[in-house]
């Protein structure tokens, strides 16, 4: 995954928003974790995961993806709030030995730490997190960057129709 480009699509992105919305000068972090923590939650949604009381399937691989993908964009948002953008970065997405629901839980708990500390090893650990969800949701790496192009390309679009 080419987490450079992402950095740049997803730092143009929120350039442009809060250019459009006159926000360049607040401070968006606070926002930025409820919306991921948001998102997380509409994911978590589609999979039905948790939902034990019920026998309906998941949504799609498409709908899961484009959820997965929304929390990419906070992710790299956020890295960029804190400046981590400019730090080279790996990360390893190693195959997680605990359920879908399990690892919904360790990205929260994730979000909510880094949020606390606003360190690089929390973003990492975070990041990571995610990473291995989209493990335990059959996403690779390819899927997830041609799913983050193309929302990406809607993200703009909705700027355009006062989304």
């Amino acid at each position: 995954m080419n987490l450079v480009k992402l950095f740049q699509m997803q730092k143009a992105l929120d350039s442009h928003i809060e250019e459009k919305h006159q926000l360049q000068d607040e401070d968006l972090f606070s926002r930025k974790v409820l919306a991921l923590l948001v998102e997380l939650g509409e994911l978590a949604n589609e999979t039905r995961c948790f939902k034990f009381w019920s026998v309906k399937p998941s949504s799609s691989k498409n709908v899961i993806l484009e959820e997965f993908v929304d929390g990419v964009h906070f992710i790299l948002s956020l890295g960029i709030e804190c400046g981590f953008d400019q730090k080279g970065m790996e990360l390893k997405a190693a195959q997680p030995e605990c359920s879908v629901t399990e690892q919904f839980l360790r990205v929260y708990e994730g979000v909510t730490i880094f949020q606390k500390t606003q360190s690089f090893e929390d973003y990492l650990r975070l990041f990571e997190a995610y990473l291995q969800l989209a493990v335990l949701l059959g996403i690779s790496y390819e899927e997830m960057e041609q799913a983050y192009f193309s929302k990406n390309e809607v993200n703009y679009q909705r700027q355009q129709n006062n989304y």
